[in-house]
């Protein structure tokens, strides 16, 4: 079963539930990929459904911040909630430590030494990690590891 077959059965559940949290953000990430497929004219795969997905979460993540700065605890709270329940259908994200096993053998095989070299160093650690972290946390432990 592919991912958004998986989204359409678990949306199925979540309606004989009546579980109307999850109903909706499920109803709301398959509009979502259909209007991707719409835009792009092509049927999305897995990787295309995955990136449709973190596309969601880095917007809930910015609504949080957003709700944060505002003090609105209570949407905070429903975009977190959002963002998990998301979360849930992509692979585990790689740990700091996991990223950093990688930049370091990313470093060594590139042969960097400071901070001007950084950009070699991201382009081959991208793809390995692509989907599995965040790309802000991967430039914040290559630059850490740089300097």
């Amino acid at each position: 079963m592919d991912l958004k077959e998986q989204l359409r059965a678990d949306l199925n559940t979540a309606m004989r539930g009546h579980d109307t949290q999850r109903r909706d953000v499920l109803r709301m990430l398959l509009a979502a990929i259909q209007q991707t497929e719409v835009d792009s004219r092509v049927r999305l795969d897995d990787a295309g459904v995955q990136d449709v997905l973190r596309r969601q979460i880095k917007q809930r993540q910015e609504s949080i911040a957003d709700f944060t700065r505002a003090g609105r605890a209570e949407d905070v709270a429903r975009e977190t909630a959002e963002a998990e329940l998301i979360a849930a259908y992509l692979p585990q994200m790689m740990t700091r430590e996991e990223i950093e096993q990688l930049a370091r053998a990313a470093i060594a095989e590139t042969g960097v030494r400071d901070a001007k070299g950084m950009g070699q160093v991201m382009s081959r650690l991208m793809p390995q990690v692509k989907g599995r972290a965040d790309g802000r946390l991967v430039n914040e432990v290559v630059r850490g590891l740089l300097q």
